[in-house]
């Protein structure tokens, strides 16, 4: 039997690490805190919900987030994502989270306050208006599906940037290189709620 130091070194998944960094219970009502280790999704307010972790581990890893990324999170919920992303992108990095509900931004925002993450922030969404026009990102988080992939969105990535967004039941995984864009799925079926 191979000792551990003969064991192949296998690095640890940010995503994995930034998941037991960040705790879920943290960003669910406190009724519902006992079931933040469940995998599967809460309910917060106005039909959102929080996803459930192998969900929310799934799509980071596909959007591959490196220290110092500009990371937009549409549908940012309790703050949970926005957090996993701040963990992710570390100082040198800059995370947006979006939301249309006046609730679940003042909930974020205080939950984010028991997390040392000032490059985080969470902040409302103008009604009809996707992401912030005239600004690009790194990498962009969607956890609402529109039914396709909006071409605002998309003209939001920088060069060399991802997006992650679900879209008639599947996950894409957007890249654009100068002005090629590129779309590829995930396996599998994804029920979100309704984006706008």
């Amino acid at each position: 039997m191979a000792t551990f130091s003969e064991r192949p070194h296998r690095p640890t998944d940010p995503v994995v690490a930034a998941m037991r960094a960040i705790e879920r219970a943290d960003f669910l009502p406190e009724a519902l805190r006992d079931q933040a280790h469940q995998d599967h999704p809460l309910p917060l307010a106005d039909g959102s919900t929080n996803s459930q972790p192998s969900t929310v581990r799934r799509m980071l890893q596909a959007l591959d987030v490196r220290p110092g990324h500009r990371v937009l999170d549409i549908g940012s919920g309790s703050g949970w994502t926005s957090a996993l992303l701040g963990q992710l992108t570390g100082p040198g990095g800059e995370v947006l989270g979006l939301d249309l509900t006046d609730f679940l931004v003042g909930f974020a925002r205080t939950a984010l306050s028991g997390y040392d993450l000032p490059w985080v922030r969470v902040d409302l969404a103008t009604p009809d208006v996707l992401g912030t026009p005239g600004r690009t990102w790194d990498r962009i988080l969607v956890s609402a599906d529109g039914g396709q992939i909006p071409t605002e969105l998309v003209s939001q990535l920088d060069d060399g940037g991802r997006m992650v967004i679900p879209a008639a039941g599947r996950m894409a995984v957007v890249t654009r290189a100068g002005q090629e864009v590129r779309t590829e799925h995930l396996p599998g079926q994804w029920a979100f709620v309704r984006l706008r």
